[in-house]
């Protein structure tokens, strides 16, 4: 009864405490962090472009460049601005996007924001079907990998993990494009609709069997972190005492996993995949190249490529913004599923 009182008595306050401020602060807490990061990110991203070794008027020109002379070079110079030094070309460039003009990109020919928001929609098909795939298949297998830890599942699981793990996308998708593509031609080999066809007339199969493989190849990649991390953190519950307590009362290694080690493992591979969002991306860049799809990882190649200053920083605040908001959301969900984060939350 004593221990019944000390409970109310200690729960009271953070039942009572006002939870409005504390929830504010913390949200503007986190945007304070957004800001600065936008800021280093737009600053890193704009000293290395104006030290690369690739002028502008060359890449912007292309195979044409003895094709200009001096008079035309200064012309294509002055109108996107490079005769004007770096520090004074960063800061209109700060001026516009306070205004919310993020440019015109020479690249595409078009205004930033059209090209991004675009390049994004073809790249979210992509992502977000390798995202989902590479959490649910790396979770399943690491949970039988850390239920039958030492056996034959859990080394033959382990072995692939470590394999994908090694692997750099863009072997992975060449081996792919190899198989299936080129050997068994059970899928196209480029190109986000097929060649020659308008993109408002192409079916959604038509998308899906394009999409198939440069979205299996982001998949196994994603896969081998969370599988590994899954199955670390199954074994780690599988040993505990609650898990053995239960297993004593007679118990099934079924029941087990369902009402002990599922939440348990649920936290850190939800935490691990929203934040895998930077890797992801990342994957997407590789895999575009190889499959030739007109996403914003090919994007981002062509604006690094043609010293295209205002798409490749607003590529990189868009991405920021993308991974950031993937780890908060990370974060949410881990304190969530986790009783023992919530309560370190609610002590601070």
């Amino acid at each position: 009864m004593a221990l019944d009182l000390l409970s109310t008595v200690t729960d009271e306050p953070t039942r009572t405490a006002p939870r409005g401020p504390r929830w504010a602060g913390a949200v503007a807490g986190r945007l304070v962090r957004l800001v600065i990061l936008l800021a280093a990110v737009a600053a890193a991203s704009f000293a290395l472009m104006s030290a690369s070794p690739v002028d502008p008027v060359d890449a912007y020109v292309g195979g044409d460049i003895a094709a200009i002379g001096p008079e035309q070079r200064a012309q294509i110079a002055e109108r996107w601005g490079l005769n004007d030094p770096p520090l004074e070309r960063f800061g209109n460039w700060l001026a516009n996007l306070v205004r919310g003009d993020l440019g015109q990109s020479a690249t595409f020919n078009q205004p930033v924001a059209d090209v991004i928001a675009g390049k994004f929609l073809t790249s979210l098909a992509l992502m977000a079907v390798a995202w989902c795939f590479s959490g649910l298949i790396g979770f399943t297998l690491g949970l039988v990998a850390g239920v039958r830890r030492g056996r034959w599942a859990d080394r033959v699981i382990t072995w692939w993990a470590y394999t994908l793990a090694s692997a750099p996308t863009f072997w992975v998708g060449l081996l792919l494009l190899y198989a299936f593509s080129v050997s068994l031609q059970w899928t196209p080999i480029c190109c986000a609709v097929p060649v020659g066809t308008v993109a408002s007339e192409v079916g959604l199969l038509d998308r899906l069997h394009h999409l198939l493989l440069p979205a299996l190849t982001l998949s196994l990649v994603g896969i081998a972190p969370i599988a590994l991390h899954t199955r670390q953190a199954v074994a780690v519950a599988m040993a505990s005492d609650y898990v053995a307590f239960a297993r004593a009362q007679g118990e099934r290694t079924l029941g087990l996993v369902v009402h002990h080690v599922l939440r348990n493992a649920a936290g850190p591979a939800l935490l691990l995949q929203f934040s895998s969002l930077g890797e992801l991306f990342g994957g997407s860049v590789l895999a575009e190249q190889v499959f030739s799809y007109p996403g914003l990882g090919a994007a981002t190649t062509a604006a690094a490529l043609g010293q295209d200053v205002p798409l490749l920083l607003a590529i990189a605040l868009f991405t920021t913004v993308f991974v950031y908001t993937g780890n908060q959301l990370g974060d949410l969900l881990h304190t969530w599923l986790n009783p023992r984060t919530r309560r370190l939350e609610a002590a601070r």
